[in-house]
């Protein structure tokens, strides 16, 4: 008989690769362990999840990928508890070193639990404990349970790896009276797809037919992964479906299934093919093998015998390709390798992290010694300077646009700002929705955070409008003048406008003082950070980070009270005297008012007009000798005589005059003259205000 083919402990024509995976396994250890001392995120190591359906042989093919009999095995339903499997590979084990770990919970039994979690325990005790396990479960009402039974087994032929057992999924019969085992059906179906769902997870997945149509396990499994992407699936049993195939072209099809049963997305490209030995090891008289070597070993020669059967079936021999499906010894290759690629992917991620720490810690070494050397006053003063002057480059290029600090740690949407720094809101309490403001959702901090400050100032205050005037306020606002008896409205509309702007405009300056201010100290913590992160050893010092705090906090209280300050002297002159060239911005609208304000007032003065215009005429003939006028006035005697609808618009404009100007009483007409002027002198405070608290601020 040839010589077995490599098992799971390898012989000594391969103890070189079997060496060369164990340092593998160990530098990856090694990187693993530093990576997490030094606090980074390792890579977790890989995890295998098998699935299959009761009788499938789950935990036999576990056992025999191990190399080593540990579980609770036999016809029927016997794995109850998932079984978590965490192999870590250490050279100085040449025996498996089991020990129970903490979360393999036993139910209500718990002073059973307490006496065995944590302590080291042979094979024949974590045996006995799942075998317990499984019979306590089987006679409870839920005769299944999601907790997993953890077992960390350290050992020299194994590499870091996690293998989870899962309960066998179940087909019940349909009924009414079959119902508490559809039930458990469907609990252990979601117990498998919780397990299996990760995307890191590589599936077992295990089906015991002889025709591949019928996808048993499969069809739990392509709910989570549709496209078998990271599923190896594996035909069990292989051993006693042989003797089922009558032709060879049954078991070509078997081999090589077609692509419309079994696409080419497969994790591995097609099926492998697997049989274990029935048996159990141990010194009893029911056992079939007396050690784990002999185990192996069988298992070894199965896979010779299943080759043998398989070629005398075809009537051909193997090719190389499909004897590479064929056996336990080569879907563990196949997993060893797959894992091996999950190594080397990780390690560029580990590297980084730890030249990095390495670097970090160098640096930090030298900072340490040449602090030691520089303990005298003059130097720490002169360290104390230079922190000083980098905490306030860090302050500048916040203030520029930097986007080395992590927004999600620093920065602040408009709603948190808000929150934080107050809103801007007048007497009406009007609040700018945030999708009308640009950034509004975005985490900002530092000089961004100041424009979209600025702009929201802009927005809210540039939408205000001229508050409502009473009739009261228009009349009150008229009082007497000391030389003539008549009504000055362009005096009554200054005092009203200004009086208006005032108090309109006072809160919104306060308002931005605080919010600015708010801004400037966010920027304490986040220069801190920045400077903590190129290194500088006085970040860390408390005492020295709170005086640079308290200093900065009294400059910025300082600024923005100055600035406030500067800016009310704007709005105080600015409403203190009416300048018509700056206040009165929008000529046009203001031309086009008075325009339509005559066109309405025409109709009622067309009796006036023609009586003024007799007037005119009778007056013009009592010098109608022309050689005692003067060539002006003639040659405007004549422009007159001969435009007669400029004649009309100022005799309009007189009595325009006459009805608002020289009368006392508030006519709809005089109300619609001040409302007009008020909100045009409004209008010219409020563009002002904008552009001066603006430039100030900015300046500042």
């Amino acid at each position: 008989m040839a010589t077995p083919p490599e098992s799971l402990s390898p012989p000594p024509a391969e103890e070189k690769e079997e060496e060369a995976r164990g340092l593998l396994y160990e530098a990856y250890n090694e990187l693993q362990g530093l990576a997490v001392e030094l606090g980074g995120a390792a890579a977790p190591a890989p995890a295998v999840v098998v699935v299959g359906h009761q009788t499938d042989g789950k935990s036999a093919l576990v056992e025999a990928l191990m190399g080593f009999q540990f579980n609770h095995v036999g016809g029927g339903t016997k794995t109850r508890r998932p079984v978590a499997l965490h192999l870590r590979f250490n050279p100085r084990c040449h025996v498996p070193h089991c020990r129970l770990l903490a979360g393999s919970g036993v139910g209500d039994d718990e002073d059973e639990e307490a006496g065995v979690v944590g302590r080291a325990m042979p094979l024949a005790d974590i045996q006995a404990y799942i075998e317990a396990e499984n019979m306590r479960l089987e006679n409870d009402p839920s005769q299944f349970s999601e907790k997993e039974i953890i077992i960390r087994i350290d050992y020299k032929h194994c590499p870091n790896l996690t293998i989870i057992d899962t309960p066998g999924l179940i087909l019940p019969a349909p009924g009414h009276k079959n119902r508490v085992l559809q039930s458990q059906a469907c609990a252990v179906e979601a117990l498998v797809r919780a397990k299996i769902k990760h995307k890191e997870t590589i599936i077992l997945c295990l089906e015991d037919c002889s025709d591949w149509s019928n996808a048993t396990t499969r069809r739990v499994v392509m709910q989570v992964d549709p496209d078998l992407a990271r599923t190896v699936l594996v035909s069990t049993k292989l051993d006693t479906k042989i003797l089922q195939f009558a032709r060879a072209s049954d078991v070509e099809v078997f081999l090589h299934p077609p692509t419309c049963v079994l696409d080419g997305s497969l994790l591995g490209d097609s099926p492998f093919f697997t049989s274990v030995p029935s048996g159990r090891v141990g010194s009893c008289h029911e056992a079939v093998f007396r050690s784990n070597e002999e185990f192996k070993k069988s298992i070894s020669l199965r896979e010779l015998e299943d080759i043998a059967s398989l070629e005398d079936k075809l009537g051909r021999g193997l090719t190389k390709e499909e004897k590479n499906r064929i056996g336990v010894s080569n879907l563990r290759l196949f997993l060893e390798e797959l894992l091996k690629k999950r190594y080397i992917e990780s390690v560029p991620l580990i590297i980084p992290l730890l030249e990095k720490e390495h670097r970090g810690a160098t640096r930090k070494l030298r900072e340490v010694a040449q602090e030691i050397s520089d303990l005298d006053e003059a130097k720490m003063k002169e360290k104390a300077r230079l922190f000083h002057d980098s905490f306030l480059s860090k302050l500048s290029l916040l203030l520029k646009g930097m986007v080395v600090a992590p927004p999600d740690r620093f920065g602040e949407t408009l709603i948190n700002e808000r929150i934080n720094g107050g809103t801007f809101t007048g007497s009406e309490n009007f609040l700018i929705p945030n999708k009308l403001m640009p950034n509004a959702g975005m985490r900002l901090y530092g000089g961004a955070q100041y424009h979209r400050a600025m702009a929201e100032f802009r927005l809210v205050v540039g939408s205000i409008k001229c508050p409502p005037i009473t009739r009261e306020e228009i009349v009150n606002a008229c009082g007497v003048e000391d030389i003539h008896d008549g009504t000055n409205y362009s005096r009554t509309a200054c005092v009203i406008a200004v009086a208006k702007a005032r108090d309109t405009f006072e809160p919104y300056l306060h308002q931005l003082g605080f919010r600015l201010l708010y801004i400037m100290k966010r920027l304490i913590p986040i220069s801190a950070f920045l400077l903590e992160k190129d290194g500088d050893n006085c970040s860390s010092h408390n005492v020295l980070v709170k005086r640079v705090q308290a200093a900065f906090d009294r400059f910025a209280e300082s600024t923005e009270q100055s600035c406030c300050e500067r800016c009310m002297e704007d709005l105080l002159s600015t409403t203190r005297y009416v300048t018509w060239s700056l206040h009165n911005k929008n000529r046009a609208g203001l031309r086009h008012f008075f325009d339509s304000f005559v066109a309405q007032e025409q109709l009622s003065v067309n009796t006036l007009t023609a009586h003024s215009t007799g007037l005119h005429e009778q007056s013009s003939g009592l010098n109608d000798n022309k050689q005692d006028r003067p060539k002006g006035d003639l040659k405007s005697s004549n422009s007159s005589e001969s435009n007669s609808p400029t004649v009309a618009s100022e005799t309009r404009l007189v009595d325009l005059l006459d009805s608002t100007l020289w009368n006392r009483r508030l006519a709809p007409s005089s109300e619609r003259l001040v409302y007009a002027l008020v909100h045009q002198i409004f209008h010219g405070i409020k563009e002002h205000f904008l552009v001066t608290t603006e430039l100030k601020v900015s300046l500042q």
